[in-house]
C-alpha cells in the first residue's frame, strides 16, 4: 500500500478546496477563493497562518527580498492558490521552491480557475 505523505491532513485540506469550488466556480480572482478558504478553514478549526512570510538564505547571507506562502496549514503544509488555465511546471517549480526555503515537506497547488477543480501534490 502506498504510504503518502500527510495523507488525512491534505484530505481535509483538499476537501476545503473543492467545497469553495462547489460554491463560487471559476472566474474569480485568486483573492477570493483565498478569503473563501480561509473561512472555511477557520470553520473547521484547521490550524492554519495565511501569507507567511518566509526569508531566502543564499550563501549564508538572507536576501532582501522575501517570499509568502500563500497559506502554511499544520504548519507543515504550504498551500499555493491559483485561478489559471492550468496547473504549469513554472508553479510546480515555484513549490518546490518554496519547500526547499521554508524545510517544509508537502506542497500543494490548488487551481480554482478551471472548471472542475484542479491540485496537484508536490512532494520533497
Amino acid at each position: 500500500m502506498e504510504n503518502i505523505l500527510l495523507k488525512e491532513e491534505s484530505f481535509l485540506i483538499i476537501g476545503k478546496c473543492f467545497e469553495v469550488h462547489n460554491n463560487l466556480g471559476a472566474g474569480f480572482l485568486e483573492i477570493v477563493y483565498k478569503d473563501a478558504l480561509e473561512y472555511e478553514f477557520r470553520k473547521a478549526g484547521i490550524p492554519f497562518e495565511r501569507e507567511k512570510r518566509y526569508e531566502v538564505n543564499y550563501k549564508g547571507i538572507i536576501l532582501a527580498h522575501k517570499f509568502y506562502a500563500d497559506f502554511v496549514i499544520y504548519d507543515k503544509i504550504i498551500l499555493e492558490v491559483k485561478g489559471i488555465s492550468a496547473i504549469s511546471e513554472e508553479f510546480v517549480a515555484q513549490a518546490i521552491n518554496y519547500l526547499k526555503v521554508s524545510k517544509n515537506k508537502l506542497a500543494i497547488i490548488a487551481n480554482f480557475g478551471e472548471l472542475k477543480m484542479n491540485y496537484k501534490r508536490i512532494v520533497l
